[in-house]
């Protein structure tokens, strides 16, 4: 049986207009991101979805539940979910990062998919620890709900992952596609195979409705 995925990315935070890296860090929506996370809602009003799973950390919490309330579904939580964590890199802006740890950052830049940086207030993880993560916990609810339609709230790293994994793309390969705050991503699940429906859908931010929030 098919199931449908909505994979859905957190709404915009005050860390995401600085490019101030978040990782594991909780940071809320700002005011443009609920906006954006109830513009988010109203598009998926009439989905029939079945479950709203998300990451544990605020800004994916507040972005699903602005989804659930429409459904009168409750939000499950999964941790493995969330972003990757980025150690020493944690609220840190690009040229600081670049600044502080030129030889790790070098290595995130070339996509080594093995490094892993500097330990921070957490331990940092290496990009393929984080696909695995990702990808395992995503097909594990497409399981669950077999059949059914889920809407997966998450980071934009998360998004990254499942869409390298739907094309088949190689981990260490240049990302060249949009990743947008409160964007609906569609995927199928079928058979042990993950498809690419739909990729980085935002009409519901933008004209009347949205507001330009895009």
């Amino acid at each position: 049986m098919k199931t449908t995925i909505l994979l859905i990315r957190h709404g915009e935070t005050a860390w995401n207009l600085d490019h101030r890296l978040q990782g594991h860090s909780d940071i809320a929506l700002n005011e443009t991101g609920r906006r954006q996370a109830e513009a988010l809602a109203r598009a998926l009003s009439t989905a029939a979805l079945d479950a709203v799973i998300a990451s544990d950390l605020q800004r994916a919490q507040q972005t699903a539940l602005a989804v659930a309330g429409r459904h009168k579904l409750p939000v499950f939580s999964d941790k493995r979910l969330r972003e990757r964590c980025f150690g020493g890199f944690e609220g840190l802006l690009h040229g600081e990062i670049r600044q502080r740890y030129p030889d790790q950052y070098a290595a995130w830049k070339a996509r080594d998919i093995d490094a892993v940086m500097p330990r921070g207030e957490r331990v940092a993880e290496s990009f393929r620890q984080f696909y695995a993560r990702s990808v395992t916990a995503i097909l594990h609810w497409a399981q669950q709900y077999s059949g059914q339609t889920i809407a997966v709230v998450a980071h934009g790293g998360v998004l990254e992952c499942l869409y390298r994994a739907a094309a088949g793309m190689a981990l260490d390969s240049p990302r060249e596609f949009l990743i947008k705050n409160a964007s609906i991503n569609r995927f199928s699940f079928a058979d042990g195979k993950l498809c690419l429906i739909q990729w980085g859908n935002v009409e519901h931010l933008t004209g009347p409705v949205g507001d330009e929030l895009a």
